[in-house]
């Protein structure tokens, strides 16, 4: 996968067809790519500048996504948001495009470990929204991120009942099959979760009654009508 030199009109064709963009900047693109192993090696421009920008461009357009979507407070907003800017969240978003095998490094691949799957991906954002706007960057973005489901769904279901009531959820869980089945009961409502394992199960049957709530908050109360 070492990839030291320029692209053809192939590959330029071939990324632009992946991520769903035509670059009127090729240097863009090409410096999206560029990894500093390669560029401090060559004397080019790597992709950290690009990656810092697309960083901050994909953090609003999350943000915005969830504030317009969602009635819950920043807290709960912040808890969301993570689950879409993650490390793991953008792993699994470059991993779904394949841009990895475009990536142009030299020195092996102990050179392109850590953040420099997540990196790639944010960096291609920065690109996107320097050459073509923020319109551009978003419909990138919106139609690439993946959610990372996070096991903080037991902490956000607390934290949504003690801020109601002074008690905590109760989780019911037992074996159901090759599997786990949960109840949990919260503030008159409960909801069912299934999984392999019974943190699982626990964590699903949270996000369950998370958005029975979420779906009753954001009904109309009679003054609001």
């Amino acid at each position: 996968m070492n990839r030291p030199r320029p692209f053809g009109e192939a590959e330029y064709c071939a990324i632009e067809q992946t991520v769903g963009y035509t670059f009127r900047d090729k240097k863009l693109l090409l410096t999206a790519f560029t990894h500093s192993s390669l560029a401090k090696a060559e004397g080019e421009r790597d992709n950290e500048r690009l990656e810092f920008l697309g960083d901050a461009v994909l953090e609003l357009v999350v943000t915005e996504m969830l504030f317009l979507s969602s009635r819950a407070d920043e807290g709960k907003l912040t808890e969301l948001r993570k689950q879409y800017v993650s490390q793991p969240a953008l792993e699994q978003a470059e991993a779904r495009l394949g841009l990895m095998q475009y990536l142009r490094y030299t020195g092996g691949e102990n050179n392109i470990a850590g953040k420099t799957r997540s990196n790639l991906f944010e960096a291609v954002a920065g690109a996107i929204y320097l050459d073509g706007g923020l319109d551009a960057a978003r419909k990138f973005l919106l139609a690439n991120l993946v959610e990372i489901e996070s096991e903080n769904y037991k902490t956000l279901l607390q934290e949504y009942v003690q801020d109601r009531a002074h008690t905590t959820p109760h989780y019911a869980t037992e074996e159901d099959g090759d599997a786990f089945m949960c109840t949990v009961t919260a503030l008159g409502k409960h909801a069912t979760g299934r999984g392999t394992g019974k943190k699982a199960a626990e964590t699903e049957a949270a996000k369950n009654l998370l958005c029975i709530f979420k779906e009753q908050d954001s009904k109309p109360t009679k003054g609001e009508r």
